[in-house]
């Protein structure tokens, strides 16, 4: 039985209290009719992690837990086989007891983008919306953040930020495994999240207006996504696929994405960082296997994607309630 006690505790002595009136029924519903087909194994490699005497914690300048002197050479060798049994490793990079989980990609680099622009999280409630295995989660209690609360549907997600979280068991940094649709409107983070999703919604304004409603009066969002150049009414709707995604939906150009943010309510736009995705970035590793950015570009011109489009171009756009 997967055991959230401690976040409902939480919950309950913080302005995010009106959460309990509709999390512990969805899931302890997700958690008897939803469970991924290799859950129980991934529960199994959690059971089997080692207790540890964790000294070092690095949290500002990386995502460490542990050094490699404060374990013995098996208990290395039976982490480093239990971490690699959640494999495919997107978001990371972790280093844990010395043991380097060299994820797909380095999200150190879009953290190290977007820290500049935004407003100090010190003291701050953080929501992460779309988190992935929690990477950018340490890291913005590494910011200062009082309470970091990522929500992210995937279980194998789940399962590798809790197997990090073994390592480091803040109470005040917490993966829920739910999306956005099952948010109540909560209203009441200082500072909310989004990077890499808007592309994969269907309806991108309707998402823009379920982050503004987990922003207090006055919180920022900070949103990094796929953008195209062009003017306010420049919007990619790609076929089938891009760059190999089924799921991806509208692209749009940093000015048509300032319009969307306007008419749901947002103000202060403000653009602070256009990238285009580099092979260093985003590429194959022992910890991720399977095809990456170089298997989606145009082998010919890497300004394209393989069906033709603009290769991925990111920005990270900052605004306020």
């Amino acid at each position: 039985m997967l055991d959230f006690s401690a976040f409902y505790a939480l919950l309950a002595q913080s302005r995010l209290n009106p959460w309990l009136e509709t999390l512990p029924a969805q899931l302890a519903s997700w958690s008897k009719t939803a469970l991924h087909g290799d859950f129980k194994q991934w529960q199994k490699v959690l059971a089997n992690l080692p207790k540890t005497a964790v000294r070092h914690i690095e949290l500002a300048k990386a995502v460490e837990f542990g050094t490699a002197t404060e374990i013995s050479a098996g208990e290395a060798e039976r982490i480093r086989f239990l971490l690699q049994q959640l494999k495919p490793w997107r978001k990371g990079p972790f280093n844990i007891h010395g043991i380097e989980i060299d994820t797909e990609w380095r999200s150190d680099w879009k953290w190290q983008r977007v820290l500049p622009h935004i407003s100090d999280l010190t003291n701050r409630y953080v929501l992460d919306v779309g988190c992935g295995s929690g990477y950018h989660l340490w890291r913005m209690r590494g910011a200062g953040a009082k309470c970091v609360v990522g929500i992210d549907p995937s279980q194998l997600f789940y399962a590798q930020f809790q197997a990090i979280k073994h390592f480091n068991p803040d109470p005040a940094v917490n993966l829920i495994p739910i999306g956005i649709d099952e948010m109540p409107v909560l209203k009441q983070f200082d500072t909310v999240f989004s990077m890499g999703v808007l592309y994969h919604r269907r309806s991108p304004v309707d998402f823009l207006q379920q982050l503004k409603n987990q922003l207090r009066p006055g919180g920022e969002l900070i949103l990094e996504t796929l953008v195209v150049e062009g003017d306010a009414q420049t919007v990619l709707m790609p076929g089938e696929r891009y760059a190999k995604m089924r799921n991806v939906w509208f692209i749009p150009s940093t000015a048509a994405l300032t319009q969307w943010l306007s008419r749901v309510g947002f103000s202060d736009i403000r653009v602070v960082d256009l990238n285009t995705t580099s092979l260093e970035e985003q590429r194959a590793t022992a910890w991720m296997e399977n095809e990456s950015l170089i298997d989606f570009l145009d082998p010919n011109d890497h300004s394209k994607t393989i069906e033709g489009y603009p290769a991925p171009l990111r920005a990270v756009i900052v605004a306020k309630v």
